[in-house]
C-alpha cells in the first residue's frame, strides 16, 4: 500500500462517517454565523431586509415608473419584491461560499471534521435570512391583494430549487477559489450578467422569441412558476413557456446536473484542502 494511498485515506473527507456529526455541525456553524454576523448592531436582522428592500425601490421606481417594464403585469410590485428577495438568497449563498473555506482555515488546518459542513452551513445561514424576509413578502402581497391559493403550497420547492443551485454553485466556487483567486471577480462579473438574463425585473413574456432559450435558465424556470403559482395564476406556467413539460426537464436537470457536479468535485478536493490554502 502506497504513502499517498495511506495519506489520502486518513486525510479529511467531505461528508465524514457521522451523518449526525455532521448535521449537527452544519446547523451549529450556520447558527454561529447568523448569530455573529448581527451581533453588536441596533438593528439586527433588519438590516438584511433594508438592503433588498432598498435595491426593490430603485428598481422599482426606475423599470416600472420610467420604463414602464411592469405595464401590464398584474402585481407587478409583488412580482418583482419576491424575485429580488430570491436573488438575494442565491448571491448569499453562492457569493459567501467563494471563500468561506479561506475564512476557515484555522479551523480546517487545526480540527478534522467533514469539509462540506462549511460551504453547506453558509447555504443554510442565507435559508434562515430568507425565511425571515418571505415573512415580509407575504405580508406585502396580502397588502397588494394577492389571493392566497394553493399554488401558495409550491413555495417551498421554488426555495428549495433555488437551494440546491445555490449550494451546487458554491460548493465548485469554494473549491477553485482554494487554488485561483481569479474566481471570486469572475463570478462577481458573471452574476451580474445573470441577473439582467433573468426574469427579474421583467417577465418571462417580455423575452419574446427568446422565451424558450432563456427559460433554459433554471432560475429563469423557477421564477416563472413563481409568478405562475404565487402571484398571478392567469400567468403562463414555466413549462407553457418553455415549450411543454419535457422542455422543462432541461433547467430542472441543469439544477441537479450542477449540485452533483459541485458535490463530486468538492469530495474529490476535500482531502487537499487544508493543504492548498
Amino acid at each position: 500500500m502506497s504513502a499517498e494511498y495511506t495519506a489520502r485515506r486518513v486525510a479529511p473527507s467531505a461528508f465524514g462517517d457521522d451523518a449526525r456529526r455532521f448535521f449537527n455541525l452544519t446547523l451549529t456553524l450556520a447558527k454561529t454565523d447568523f448569530k455573529l454576523r448581527y451581533f453588536g448592531s441596533v438593528l439586527g436582522y433588519v438590516w438584511s431586509l433594508v438592503r433588498p428592500l432598498l435595491f426593490f425601490g430603485v428598481l422599482y421606481v426606475v423599470f416600472s415608473d420610467i420604463l414602464h417594464l411592469g405595464h401590464g403585469v398584474p402585481h407587478y410590485p409583488v412580482y418583482l419584491l419576491t424575485s429580488i428577495i430570491l436573488w438575494t438568497f442565491f448571491m448569499e449563498t453562492t457569493s459567501g461560499s467563494v471563500q468561506c473555506l479561506l475564512f476557515r482555515e484555522g479551523l480546517l488546518r487545526k480540527m478534522r471534521f467533514p469539509r462540506l459542513v462549511i460551504p453547506l452551513s453558509v447555504g443554510l445561514t442565507a435559508l434562515f435570512n430568507l425565511g425571515m424576509n418571505m415573512i415580509v413578502v407575504l405580508i406585502f402581497a396580502l397588502a397588494s391583494g394577492v389571493t392566497p391559493q394553493v399554488g401558495w403550497l409550491e413555495l417551498p420547492v421554488f426555495v428549495l430549487l433555488f437551494g440546491i443551485f445555490a449550494v451546487g454553485i458554491g460548493m465548485i466556487l469554494s473549491v477553485l477559489y482554494v487554488r485561483f483567486r481569479d474566481v471570486q471577480p469572475i463570478w462577481e462579473v458573471t452574476a451580474q450578467v445573470l441577473f439582467y438574463a433573468s426574469p427579474i425585473i421583467y417577465t418571462a413574456p417580455q423575452y419574446h422569441g427568446y422565451v424558450h432559450v432563456a427559460l433554459l435558465n433554471p432560475i429563469a424556470a423557477i421564477l416563472t412558476q413563481m409568478h405562475h403559482a404565487f402571484i398571478d395564476v392567469s400567468a403562463h406556467s414555466a413549462a407553457h413557456e418553455i415549450g411543454g413539460w419535457p422542455r422543462l426537464m432541461l433547467p430542472l436537470g441543469l439544477i441537479f446536473g450542477i449540485a452533483a457536479l459541485g458535490v463530486w468535485f468538492f469530495t474529490r478536493e476535500a482531502p487537499r484542502i487544508a493543504e492548498n490554502l
